[in-house]
């Protein structure tokens, strides 16, 4: 079930690859897909790097979605549902991110129960 509950990181890497491959920049492919295989590896390390990958990843979207709705906008075409679709896009991103500081996503990333040491 833990694949289901990690299916919105999934999808928001895929997502993010595919913008970059539909801008040519192959290296932003690469990172994204590789930022993916990361949910593989069950490290306390890893979520903390893709939180701000996914953080960056929705900033990357309101980004695009403002460049597309002043273009639009200056080309006198419609922007509302552009708007709305890549806002939503945004914010799954921006959730997914915070979904790896749930229990449930803890545990997975932290196989054997290592807890951190309290500083003092």
């Amino acid at each position: 079930m833990t694949f289901v509950y990690l299916s919105p990181v999934g999808v928001s890497f895929l997502l993010l690859s595919a913008h970059f491959m539909h801008a040519d920049n192959a290296v932003m492919v690469a990172a994204a897909l590789a930022l993916l295989g990361l949910l593989a590896l069950r490290q306390r390390w890893v979520p903390p790097v893709l939180q701000v990958a996914l953080v960056l990843g929705a900033l990357e979207w309101l980004r695009t979605g403002v460049l597309l709705v002043q273009e639009r906008s200056a080309m006198e075409q419609p922007w509302t549902r552009l708007a709305l679709i890549l806002g939503a896009v945004a914010a799954l991103t921006a959730l997914s991110a915070l979904l790896l500081l749930t229990p449930r996503a803890r545990a997975y990333f932290n196989p054997k129960g290592i807890v951190a040491a309290a500083r003092g």
